[in-house]
């Protein structure tokens, strides 16, 4: 049987947290805020959860009816996920190219900016989360210089926060400026609603104590 919506996106938080991906506690985001939860998808950091986790992304991804050609991952963090969804879409049943990008264009060899199958058609960016939407307007501009067509991004959370542009909060979220703004369709595994709702299952225990601090961050900073 499928998992649905809510029960995809328990299972990646509650994998996220025994991964010691999702952690509580206080960090500094880029914005300068401080948060009471902190996602570094570069922990997902052997065979075991990486494989795992690229099956979220394919299942959100199939489940998301969007259409696309093939797969681009940014550099850095995008490129083993790009790799490693492609190899799980693959093994369930849906086969697409993949590239990447280099930061800096190699001037020997095979040369160039772009590793990997040949950049064209319509293109879904994998990344692990989307902060500001910068690097999702850098892989755009790379994908639009290879002729393709940016449309759609997969991520692994949707931080539901405000974005910022400038040093000031604005009112839109960096995933509503991608979608409403630069046109792609986006699809998450799992959003801030969807960690709220597992930390208030969770309310007797340690994990549960947060609930109150993250759900105070969420209406402070919150959007979509």
């Amino acid at each position: 049987m499928a998992l649905g919506r809510d029960d995809l996106a328990h299972d990646f938080v509650q994998f996220s947290v025994e991964s010691g991906v999702l952690r509580f506690g206080n960090f500094k985001t880029k914005a300068g805020r401080l948060s009471p939860y902190f996602f570094n998808a570069g922990l997902f950091d052997d065979g075991a959860k990486l494989g795992r986790l690229a099956q979220f992304y394919a299942k959100r991804i199939l489940a998301s009816g969007i259409e696309f050609d093939m797969l681009f991952g940014p550099a850095y963090k995008g490129i083993p996920l790009a790799a490693a969804v492609a190899i799980e879409l693959a093994r369930l049943g849906r086969n697409v190219p993949y590239a990447y990008n280099r930061k800096e264009a190699k001037d020997h060899g095979e040369g160039g900016a772009l590793v990997g199958a040949p950049v064209k058609g319509r293109v879904m960016i994998v990344d692990d989360v989307m902060s500001a939407g910068t690097a999702a307007r850098e892989s755009i501009a790379v994908i639009r210089s290879a002729g393709a067509t940016p449309h759609a991004v997969a991520i692994a959370l949707d931080r539901q926060e405000k974005a910022t542009e400038n040093g000031v909060d604005v009112d839109y979220s960096a995933v509503q400026f991608v979608r409403d703004r630069l046109g792609l369709q986006v699809c998450a595994i799992a959003r801030l609603d969807d960690l709220l709702q597992y930390l208030r299952a969770h309310g007797g225990d340690e994990l549960g104590a947060w609930h109150e601090q993250v759900l105070d961050y969420r209406r402070r900073y919150g959007v979509g």
